[in-house]
């Protein structure tokens, strides 16, 4: 008795002592000391710059009164369709683009390469001055594109800015133009991670072109397309810099999108929590997608 007794209160002891241990992961001494001089300091700025804001962000929106007055402004309704349509054309348009140029700059030649270069640009470009330089290409009067089409065809272009779905339309186009490169680099680099061996052999069945690309190219991508799907959704539920810098939300608030319109009611409305309710309004599409991502990614992992 007098032995179990002692074993079993110096059970506590060798669990702590087992669990410190796990959290070393085996550093001793001067390493152990290195790696959490190393550590500290990213967590106190993920927790500064991340935790906080979020639970911040929360809190401000937490008022239930907030969101009877959002749903009842009819910006807001408007503000739901265009997001609607920004998501459906601006993610569905992008990588489907850039499905079919990243089959393109598969091919062979030292041309193509430069070519990519080229096509690189755009996405490698700031997207203030870029975004401010298409808001006064389409200027009705004397923007770039109007001019152009003047010179050349003799006609007078239409009010690119002043009508709310040419405003929107010319917005999603310019979204398009300057992410297409960086989801085309990432779909090509998937169609160079597959062997050469399963083209092979796909060609001795008699698979070529059209019929390789249904039933092997697209396949083996489907996996990637997806979650590059769903990250594209996501990344573009957060993006107020197109709407903010080619159409400003105008005409007379028509465009905006929820992460626009909660800057307008952050900032030009002075009401901060009215803002945040605006933004926390997209939880309900944003989580299922973060949910599905992850699970996405724990499947292919567990594949790999």
């Amino acid at each position: 008795m007098t032995t179990a007794s002692a074993i079993d209160f110096g059970r506590p002891g060798v669990r702590r002592q087992s669990l410190w241990r796990y959290w070393r992961g085996g550093l001793q001494g001067s390493e152990f000391t290195w790696a959490v001089a190393f550590v500290v300091p990213y967590i106190g700025v993920f927790c500064a710059f991340v935790i906080y804001p979020a639970l911040y962000g929360l809190w401000m929106g937490s008022n239930p009164s907030l969101y009877t007055e959002v749903f009842s402004d009819p910006i807001y309704l408007n503000t739901v369709v265009n997001t609607m349509i920004f998501l459906a054309f601006g993610v569905n348009v992008k990588l489907f683009l850039a499905l079919m140029l990243s089959g393109f700059f598969m091919r062979p030649g030292w041309w193509t390469k430069a070519l990519l270069l080229v096509f690189v640009l755009p996405w490698a470009v700031p997207a203030l001055p870029t975004f401010i330089s298409i808001h006064w290409m389409l200027n009705g009067e004397w923007g770039l594109v109007n001019n152009a089409l003047y010179i050349l065809f003799g006609v007078d272009g239409p009010s690119w800015l002043n009508s709310r779905w040419l405003a929107l339309g010319s917005a999603v186009c310019s979204h398009v133009w300057k992410w297409l490169p960086f989801w085309t680099v990432i779909l090509l680099a998937g169609r160079m991670s597959i062997p050469q061996e399963i083209y092979d052999a796909a060609k001795v069945d008699g698979a070529t072109g059209l019929r390789r690309f249904t039933h092997v190219t697209f396949p083996l991508l489907s996996g990637l397309y997806l979650v590059l799907t769903l990250l594209a959704t996501i990344f573009l539920l957060g993006d107020f810099n197109t709407v903010t810098f080619i159409t400003g939300g105008g005409p007379a608030n028509s465009t905006h999108l929820l992460a626009t319109l909660g800057i307008r009611n952050a900032f030009d409305l002075a009401n901060p929590r009215l803002g945040v309710a605006v933004v926390m309004s997209a939880l309900p599409l944003l989580i299922p997608l973060v949910i599905i991502l992850m699970r996405k990614l724990k499947t292919s992992e567990a594949q790999l």
